[in-house]
């Protein structure tokens, strides 16, 4: 281990004695749930081993904060699309549905597509579904965004750069 990552383990272990538990009660208000506030609290000081960011001292509780913040919305998201997902399974036979593993890969891909589609702006973002899943022609989503067909197909292409990046990302 190098000296700057143990350097880096030994701010986050500093920042997880002095702020942990504070940090835990923050999000199991925030989740009115204990076990997923355990989990989240956990995710956050892992994220910062990550990106190896450990905020100076008088801005511990606010940068812990925000990364939280964004974990509780990642959550609500994933739980969103999961419920959906299980949704549209009720419909299928129970012959035809898939394992377990298969509806957790399923999830999994569908909340990796949709934190792509939230990097978009909405425009783009609302085009390419439009396009996508309600197979709009160009000049219907120029007509439902109130925009040219130009625009449309600069969003639409943007969007499908998006997940061609993301897509491509992963394999490398």
């Amino acid at each position: 281990m190098s000296t700057a990552e143990l350097a880096l383990q030994q701010q986050v272990s500093s920042l997880y004695t002095d702020h942990h538990h504070w940090l835990r009660g923050l999000l199991r208000r925030k989740l009115g749930n204990a076990f997923d506030a355990a989990d989240l609290a956990h995710d956050v000081y892992l994220h910062l081993m990550k990106t190896g960011r450990v905020p100076p001292a008088g801005e511990s509780r606010r940068h812990l904060t925000q990364i939280a913040n964004g974990m509780v919305i990642d959550l609500y998201r994933r739980r969103q699309i999961e419920t959906a997902y299980l949704e549209v399974l009720a419909l299928v036979p129970e012959a035809l549905a898939p394992s377990e593993e298969e509806r957790a890969l399923v999830i999994e891909a569908l909340t990796e597509i949709d934190a792509v589609l939230h990097q978009l702006p909405a425009k783009a973002r609302k085009a390419l579904l439009l396009c996508k899943l309600d197979g709009l022609s160009y000049r219907d989503i120029a007509a439902e965004l109130q925009v040219s067909v130009s625009s449309v197909e600069k969003y639409i292409a943007a969007g499908l750069l998006a997940c061609y990046q993301a897509m491509h990302a992963q394999v490398a």
